[in-house]
């Protein structure tokens, strides 16, 4: 059974000051935080033992919001990021979590959104790895895939 790392860092820069005095992953998006919507995704994925990964700061605020998982159906861990050193750097916190099964990473602040056919499709996969992403017309202010020719991620 595969597993799952929800990354739910950063500092909420462009959401401040509200994010001084809340974790930005629990500010309320809609009818329920925003972390809420992730962790859905995964659900749907059929994964039900996620890892949470956060700041020193974050972690206790979402470890009482969200305690063990158990009323959700889920097993929730938590881990700690001391200082953001980048994506790659969740599946070097988690490995012990993942151990020998597969693993889906989710960011903490993303909402993806309609049919849902296509993340199913992709935890089928026995090998390698698959990126989600929305094609947007302001790209700079985001997580940017970069392909190749071949259509191969090359950074990220």
């Amino acid at each position: 059974m595969k597993k799952a790392i929800l990354l739910a860092g950063g500092a909420g820069t462009r959401l401040y000051p509200l994010t001084k005095i809340v974790c930005k992953q629990l500010l309320p998006i809609y009818d329920k935080p925003m972390i809420c919507y992730p962790l859905a995704t995964l659900m749907l994925g059929g994964l039900r033992e996620v890892l949470i990964i956060s700041t020193p700061k974050d972690l206790p605020m979402l470890q009482d919001y969200l305690g063990d998982g158990a009323q959700l159906g889920v097993r929730i861990d938590y881990a700690e990021q001391a200082k953001p050193e980048g994506i790659a750097q969740a599946f070097l916190i988690g490995a012990k979590f993942v151990g020998d099964s597969g693993a889906s990473l989710i960011l903490g602040d993303n909402i993806f959104y309609g049919k849902l056919d296509f993340y199913r499709d992709a935890l089928a996969i026995e090998s390698g790895a698959c990126i989600f992403g929305y094609q947007v017309r302001d790209p700079e202010r985001y997580g940017v895939v970069e392909f190749d020719d071949a259509g191969k991620a090359v950074s990220l």
